[in-house]
């Protein structure tokens, strides 16, 4: 796992648009895994920037989402196709037949995780998949003690995250308490992994997935198992890692080709 310590949300997502654009530079017909929520905003915002100023082309790029919230709709504006398509979409030259985010709506939800699945394979499996961090150490919305094997299915929502995304559905009992998420093992099928985990409220999670034990308690620990998995954090995510030193000691004395600026 590489782990990269920056100063801030900021630095951290400028970093982390650079290694997704460096690939969709590098393979113009990539598939990208994305992430929603508060922390890859930033990374939204400076991809949309390099489209406009620096010809990011995003015309031949496929997307897949990791999640969506049963029973909300694509137009509704706390659903993840809705955040995606104000948040990033709709600012970039991207087809939209070739984005695809979980339809939560669906009639037969197992069909509809399936087909994801097999959508995926058809695609030819992810280049790079973004991922944020639960405060309760989930990845996508696989919570804790669930499958380190889990292919993409129908998730209950922990307490924790009721409690942590409610706010923006005005109260507890408005929020769905289903989704439907890649698996673990999905998420660990893509040939590489971007983690961003920002702020002192992720510093246990943190620390749990990169030295903690392997454990389904904290499924982001599974990446401990990806061999070309890269983990950002800021200096107060960062704070309770024993090996904190290490991973900059790491850093700074990289080759020339394996830095990422």
């Amino acid at each position: 796992m590489e782990v990269l310590i920056r100063e801030n949300p900021e630095s951290g997502c400028l970093l982390g648009a650079k290694i997704i654009a460096k690939i969709v530079r590098e393979k113009p017909e990539a598939v990208l895994g994305l992430a929603t929520g508060r922390t890859p905003l930033r990374l939204y915002q400076e991809l949309i920037r390099m489209h406009r100023e620096e010809d990011l082309d995003f015309s031949r790029i496929k997307t897949f989402n990791l999640d969506e919230y049963v029973g909300l709709p694509a137009t509704h504006d706390q659903s993840y196709r809705y955040f995606m398509q104000e948040n990033l979409f709709q600012h970039i030259n991207i087809d939209v037949k070739n984005t695809h985010v979980p339809n939560g709506t669906a009639e037969n939800l197992h069909e509809e995780c399936h087909g994801y699945e097999q959508k995926i394979l058809d695609a030819g499996g992810i280049d790079i998949q973004l991922l944020g961090l639960g405060r309760n150490g989930h990845i996508g919305f696989n919570e804790p003690t669930g499958s380190l094997r889990s292919r993409t299915w129908i998730k209950i929502l922990s307490e924790q995250t009721l409690t942590d995304n409610s706010e923006v559905f005005g109260s507890l009992e408005a929020m769905p308490k289903h989704a439907l998420t890649m698996g673990v093992g999905t998420i660990l099928d893509a040939r590489r992994c971007l983690l961003l985990a920002f702020g002192p409220a992720k510093v246990r999670a943190v620390e749990d997935m990169i030295e903690g034990p392997l454990a389904a308690v904290c499924p982001g620990s599974a990446l401990q198992l990806h061999s070309r998995a890269t983990v950002i954090l800021d200096e107060n995510s960062s704070a309770g890692l024993r090996y904190a030193d290490h991973y900059r000691w790491i850093d700074q004395n990289k080759f020339e080709w394996q830095r990422h600026n």
